[in-house]
């Protein structure tokens, strides 16, 4: 049963951050290292990033058939085999030295990834009374934007001093000592009972659930778009030789907007998804017509971290109250989604970058966010008014 008082039950909340922490790690830790892989595989670093591809691949195939087959099982062995899945992809990685064989556990770990983030925020709206589930899954999304901002380069550092093999074991003994944290923290709850599953085509149509969809994917489809080419796109201002520095930022103001959004995302969910919508879409028009100033990129980064770090816990929010009961459902959606529109903004992004140049990535940015404004702001079901 959910919590009915004020207080949040932040341990499992934050094994629930850790275990989207490891989640992160495990996905993006490779292109940190990717000379060192691909020197010890005996690849290129081309075939040595597809470590990310194939991560990415595993997670958008399998969130929704997933969670569809598992609907009626219990949540916590099922949450806990999702992670003890990364225990064991992780070691395959971190003993094997056969490319092949990393690409299939890598594979499986965007498998396992697909189904722990479908199940995440679920997890946390149940622990907690409905007035409290924004603040909730704000706790459990928290590893992630600290995963990328702090967790990667640490994570870069350590495999530089350590080896890249032996950062990947030591996430295995982390996922260990986090299965043991989960199996005392967390409360378990059933399934669904069989009788009272909607199919994935009604949840699809549940109101509230489409414009919410479409808001998530034009957003995540625009930040990554202008993300992955972020160095091309600084070099006019002198600025790609500093390129860390300007991520760094983007990273700290990202995860500095994770409270803010926590503590108001219950009642003023519409209103942080506008204003949150409108700050990205005012960012990418400022670097549009000042790509070439420093000050003003680094103003519009700041912008842009504060505006994107809080889109996880919105639009999971978002999705969790339009759903109801059938938020896991929903969630297997938002995953998939949420995949797909990062596989779209690196290719668009690679497209037009090849055929325009970097300095239209934020205008195209500014022409994908536009609508999503406008459907965010027609759409009332999935981003309520002010609730109390």
């Amino acid at each position: 049963m959910p919590a009915s008082g004020t207080r949040l039950p932040l341990s499992a909340l934050l094994a629930l951050a850790s275990a989207g922490f490891i989640t992160i790690l495990t996905e993006a830790l490779p292109a940190g290292l990717l000379s060192q892989i691909s020197a010890d595989l005996g690849v290129s670093q081309s075939l040595a990033g597809q470590m990310v591809t194939a991560y990415a691949i595993g997670s958008l195939v399998a969130a929704i058939p997933l969670v569809a087959l598992t609907r009626t099982w219990r949540r916590r062995p099922l949450l806990v085999a999702a992670i003890a899945g990364f225990a064991i992809v992780n070691t395959i990685t971190a003993l094997s030295k056969d490319y092949a064989l990393i690409m299939a556990a890598r594979f499986l770990a965007g498998v396992f990834a697909g189904l722990l983030w479908a199940l995440a925020a679920g997890y946390a709206s149940r622990m907690v009374a409905p007035q409290h589930q924004g603040r909730a899954i704000a706790i459990a999304m928290l590893g992630a934007p600290v995963a990328l901002s702090v967790g990667i380069p640490a994570g870069t550092l350590l495999g530089a001093v350590t080896g890249w093999r032996l950062t990947f074991g030591l996430l295995s003994i982390a996922t260990l000592l986090l299965i043991g944290w989960i199996l005392r923290a967390l409360p378990d709850f059933p399934g669904q009972r069989t009788e009272r599953r909607l199919a994935l085509s009604s949840v699809f149509r549940l109101p509230g659930i489409r414009p919410v969809l479409f808001v998530m994917f034009a957003v995540v489809l625009a930040h990554n778009a202008l993300y992955t080419y972020i160095v091309p796109f600084l070099q006019p201002s002198g600025l790609d030789a500093a390129a860390d520095r300007v991520l760094l930022v983007f990273g700290l103001s990202s995860l500095a907007v994770i409270p803010v959004t926590g503590a108001l995302v219950d009642r003023h969910l519409r209103l942080m998804v506008l204003a949150t919508t409108a700050l990205f879409a005012a960012a990418s028009l400022l670097l549009a017509a000042f790509g070439g100033v420093p000050a003003a990129i680094y103003l519009g980064v700041v912008a842009w971290g504060v505006a994107f770090g809080g889109a996880p816990t919105l639009f999971q929010t978002a999705s969790a109250k339009a759903a109801g009961g059938e938020a896991d459902a929903a969630q297997s959606m938002i995953v998939t989604a949420w995949n797909a529109a990062m596989a779209g903004g690196g290719l668009a992004g690679g497209l037009l970058l090849e055929s325009a140049g970097a300095a239209i990535l934020p205008v195209v940015v500014l022409a994908i966010l536009l609508p999503a404004l406008v459907v965010a702001l027609l759409g009332r079901q999935g981003f309520p008014p002010r609730s109390r």
